[in-house]
This record gives C-alpha cells, structure tokens and sequence, in this order.
C-alpha cells in the first residue's frame, strides 16, 4: 500500500510543480515585455510561441544530442552483450513498454540514465562501472529504475523541463541586452510603468535563469522518488535497488563523461557534488535508500 501511495503522490506533486514552470515561463516573458516596452501583453503572447518552437527543436534531437554528450556507445545486438542486452529487455517487458535502445558509457564509475521522446524512441545508457562493480540484481534494480523514467515519461518531462530552463536563460539574456541599449540610447521609461511592477520585472529578469535552473532541480528529484518506488515495483526487490545506490553514493570518482546539462537523467549526481536541499539534482541517498527499506 505504501508503495502505490508514494508514487500517486509523487504524480500529483509533479503536476503542480510542471504547472508552476510553465506559468514562471509566461511571468518571466510578461516581465520583459514591461520592463522594456510598459506592457505585459506582447512577452505573453511572444513567449508561448518561442517556447514551443525552441522546446519541439529539443525534443527532435534530444537522444542522439545526450548520448553524443556523454560519449555512449550503442549496443546494438544481443551478442555485444547478452546479459545487459536480456536485463533491459525482461524490464521493459514487465513495464510493457517497448524495448529501449541500449549504450555503454565507458567509465569507471558507476552510473546509468535514460532519455528520449516517448517509451517507443527511448535509450538507456549505463556506465561500465556499474556492470563491472554492482551484482546482476542490482544491476537489473538500477536498470528497472531507467525503465520506470521511461514508462512514467520522466525522459520527456526532463528534456522539456532542461529546453525550459534554456528558454528563459535565452528570454532573460535578450530581454537584459534590450534594457541595456535602451539605456544608454537615452530610451525614456513609459510615464504609466507602476514602479512596483517594474522592480518586480527587474528582479526577475535578473533572478529568472536561477529560478528556473532551481525549479528544474525540484522536478529532478521528485521524479527520482517516483522512478525508486516504480522501479521497486518491477523487480518485486527494493532491497536490491537500495543496495546499489548504496553502493553508488559511496563513490567519490564522477562520471567523467557526464556535464551538468546532462547530470539531472543520472540515476545517481554523476558530478558527485555533495550538495543537499535545493541546489542538488538528486535526493539525497539516505532518504532514497530509508524509502525503499520501508517497502
């Protein structure tokens, strides 16, 4: 029961959390247009049209641009290897999922992550370290919490959420550029700008790339707790699972390959930043590990 109750849970906080994105998005293009021009109306009308271009762009391309970033070798016969190759394939068969493409990322330490439009143009990618150092349940833990992202369209979620973030460090930058030219073109200010609401545009033009980047990190981790407990579900094993991302905090070395763009898809901070609360990519370990003992 707790197990069904944690994941309904984590579903309904994703949902308030992705409305407020999108809802931060229209503030920050409204905030833009005011602070430049008085009126609010052109940035809401402006910014939906922007992000939906820029954001489809992304999502086009999202697979094959992670992958290439990571440096991740396709596997694309089960002789390449037969036990990963048969691992995703029984995962994605209890999911009921197509089954996703498969890449090794040669690196000592260990890790995995998926990626992709939608379950039937999905990837999973895992380090060499984690097929080298976890045993064959943790692997298939690990490998079932991938799964899970893929079934819950996490891998969606987080490529519109990162070409969000993108959004508004572009809309912010534009918007901050047109201020500066405006100011020393002797532009006049609009003589019916509230002053409140000016400050407020101000402050978040300067803060909006923070906020984001913040409110990303947010979905990142709630998605990890519902991807645990989903992935707990498809082993029937939640001891393995916690066994290996025991095993992985535990190790200092990062993923060499892995950037900052692309640490939020790990199963685990590839960056191994050791930063907790609302600056961490990740939940913390602890946690993770203590929900899914109580399973």
């Amino acid at each position: 029961m707790l197990l069904y109750e944690q994941i309904r849970k984590n579903k309904v906080k994703t949902v308030f959390i992705v409305t407020g994105f999108v809802l931060f998005v229209l503030l920050v293009g409204a905030a833009i247009s005011y602070v430049n021009y008085g009126d609010a109306v052109p940035g809401l009308i402006f910014t939906p049209v922007f992000s939906l271009f820029y954001v489809g762009i992304v999502i086009m391309s999202s697979t094959n641009i992670v992958m290439k970033m990571n440096r991740a070798q396709e596997v694309t016969s089960v002789e390449e290897h037969r036990f990963l190759w048969h691992t995703v394939e029984n995962m994605a068969m209890v999911a009921r999922v197509p089954m996703p493409r498969i890449f090794i990322i040669n690196d000592s330490s260990p890790n995995a992550f998926a990626t992709g439009l939608k379950p039937d143009k999905a990837a999973v990618a895992v380090t060499t370290g984690l097929l080298d150092q976890l045993s064959r349940e943790e692997v298939e833990g690990v490998i079932a919490h991938e799964v899970a992202h893929i079934k819950n369209y996490d891998v969606r979620l987080s490529t519109v959420t990162l070409a969000l973030v993108s959004v508004i460090a572009i809309m912010s930058d534009i918007g901050s550029r047109m201020l500066f030219f405006r100011s020393i073109s002797g532009g006049r200010r609009d003589k019916n700008q509230n002053p409140i609401f000016l400050i407020i545009g101000l402050v978040l033009l300067v803060l909006a790339p923070l906020i984001a980047m913040l409110i990303n990190m947010a979905i990142s981790r709630n998605r990890e707790f519902l991807a645990d407990a989903s992935g707990a579900e498809l082993t029937r094993n939640p001891d393995a699972l916690a066994s290996a991302l025991e095993k992985i905090a535990n190790v200092e070395t990062p993923v060499e390959q892995a950037s900052s763009a692309s640490a939020p898809l790990y199963f685990s901070d590839p960056l191994k930043k050791k930063v907790s609360g609302l600056f961490s990519t990740h939940p913390d370990p602890v946690e993770r590990i203590s929900r899914l003992r109580q399973m």
